[in-house]
């Protein structure tokens, strides 16, 4: 293809219907075939993010979907990212960089449809450099109540022309009935552009499925794509699930022994407004680590190693740890010398205070005193990749956060510091590099007087790009790749029948 690349936007008749692993699925098949191929999200409300090698702010998905296909992210690919501050708030990242906290009747009511014309011309920019541009949707394309100002769904398959596909979970039931209204809710305009259907995570013969898929056919004149096969642990870095996405998709159906005489138990504090919790995955990745997420101070006994991640809400996250007894236990870990891991906001909590004028503007909040660490926080966002050495080992990290890490004494480790068994960083992502997650877990082994031992050969890199191609396959083996492609070129096929009532005036 030349000019202006083909383009598909995967929609889906509810939040976690499959959105992200078949957009990841549809980027590795294609590039597999020689397509220079991209992933696309105008806008993604998620606490896990991720930095591009620019400095720019990102969802992970987005970022996982780049690596599906094999291009470096770029700020191009999420032009619109959302991070939740409360029920009702949300950070505005636009183009990488913060530009403010908004309520959410303020960004539907007025903003987000005036961040059209940018989300289409980052889209255009990325059609104009590559064959294809595969786009995901966000929740459902069918919430009347936001079609106004919609710059994620219809909005952007209207203004660019996409074609959509609608991906429906089947494990949850009712998927005909989510097809069906899926369509006949949207307007006469959005309907021409909705080609037909997509079925994720199918139980058992696929051929009893087939007369609703043709039943589904007569009512709608839309074929169905593709029935995808339910498989355990196919999610790529999560938006908004506890999951852990590794643990799941290479551990789930045979576990690896571990390679020493124990396990190793992490506990992870699920504090409020948890953020790039995927820090842990690494950790599920090794054989004999077991990983868990608790609210419960009791559940924190057999651990033996506590992490407390990182989070939008630091001085909130104080507050929870304390009302829940979890912020006694974690001291008395520490002072009994057991291992205790605090990464970005998980680090914050662990020093000595916490100044925060910005993010709960709840001024001076004492921290739980672990770590001789002061924390003020800055209306301007760090953003870094930083790459450096711990443990003797090389490390790679990403940085995202508006606190500043005043770091008093301890001994050096990353950008911050470890006394004893407690260590605190700012790093994501730095315990996917093997050499040293295999050298922390050794040292919080013997801290904790378990004969554990990391397995020699576990590769972060490869488990990821074992699971890219398992979604490719997914696609490959089970959806009519024919028929997408002329979709991604072509457009949606002309003709499509509209379906009665269509959306509200």
């Amino acid at each position: 293809m030349s000019g202006r690349g083909g383009g598909l936007l995967v929609a889906g008749t509810t939040s976690d219907a499959g959105k992200s692993v078949v957009t990841a699925g549809i980027c590795r098949w294609l590039v597999r075939q020689g397509v220079k191929v991209a992933p696309f999200k105008g806008q993604n409300m998620s606490l896990n993010s991720f930095v591009t090698r620019e400095g720019a702010e990102i969802g992970r998905a987005q970022a996982m979907q780049a690596q599906a296909a094999r291009v470096e992210p770029t700020a191009l690919m999420n032009p619109v990212l959302l991070k939740p501050g409360s029920d009702r708030s949300s950070q505005v990242v636009l183009m990488g960089k913060p530009v403010g906290e908004m309520s959410a009747r303020g960004y539907h009511g007025a903003r987000q449809g005036a961040l059209l014309d940018t989300v289409v011309g980052c889209l255009e920019e990325l059609r104009g450099s590559h064959d294809a541009v595969i786009c995901e949707g966000a929740g459902s394309p069918a919430e009347i109540n936001l079609r106004r100002t919609d710059i994620v769904n219809m909005g952007i398959a209207r203004a660019a022309r996409l074609p959509v596909l609608v991906v429906g979970d089947i494990d949850r039931g009712g998927v005909f009935a989510s097809f069906f209204g899926t369509t006949a809710l949207l307007a006469p305009e959005d309907q021409e552009l909705l080609a037909g259907y997509l079925v994720n995570k199918f139980r058992g013969d696929v051929t009893l499925l087939e007369p609703g898929l043709d039943m589904l056919k007569s009512l709608t004149g839309r074929p169905t794509y593709g029935v995808l096969p339910f498989q355990h642990g196919l999610g790529i870095d999560e938006e908004d699930g506890l999951r852990v996405s590794l643990r799941g998709t290479v551990r789930e159906s045979v576990v690896a022994p571990p390679v020493g005489e124990d396990v190793l138990r992490v506990a992870v504090c699920a504090v409020p407004l948890m953020s790039n919790f995927t820090d842990v995955d690494a950790l599920a990745a090794e054989p004999g680590v077991v990983v868990r997420f608790v609210d419960r101070a009791e559940e924190l006994v057999d651990a033996d190693l506590v992490v407390v991640p990182g989070t939008r809400g630091t001085v909130k996250a104080l507050e929870w740890l304390r009302e829940r007894g979890l912020a006694d236990a974690i001291v008395r870990r520490a002072a009994e010398g057991r291992p205790v891991l605090g990464i970005c906001g998980g680090f914050q909590v662990l020093g000595e205070r916490v100044e925060d004028e910005v993010e709960s503007r709840a001024g001076v909040v004492d921290g739980l005193g672990l770590l001789p660490v002061r924390v003020r926080f800055e209306r301007e966002k760090t953003l870094e990749r930083p790459v450096g050495e711990a443990l003797g080992e090389y490390v790679e990290g990403y940085e995202i956060h508006h606190g500043v890490a005043e770091v008093l004494g301890g001994d050096a480790f990353l950008d911050g510091c470890r006394v004893g068994a407690v260590w605190g960083t700012h790093w994501h992502g730095s315990l996917e590099s093997d050499g040293f997650r295999r050298a922390f877990l050794r040292e919080v082994a013997d801290a904790a007087g378990r004969r554990f031992v990391p397995a020699p050969d576990t590769s972060f890199a490869a488990l990821r790009e074992e699971q890219l191609d398992r979604l490719g396959d997914l696609i490959e083996h089970h959806a009519d790749t024919d028929a997408l492609w002329r979709l991604i070129e072509s457009g949606a096929p002309d003709g499509l029948p509209f379906v009665p009532p269509g959306a509200p005036s």
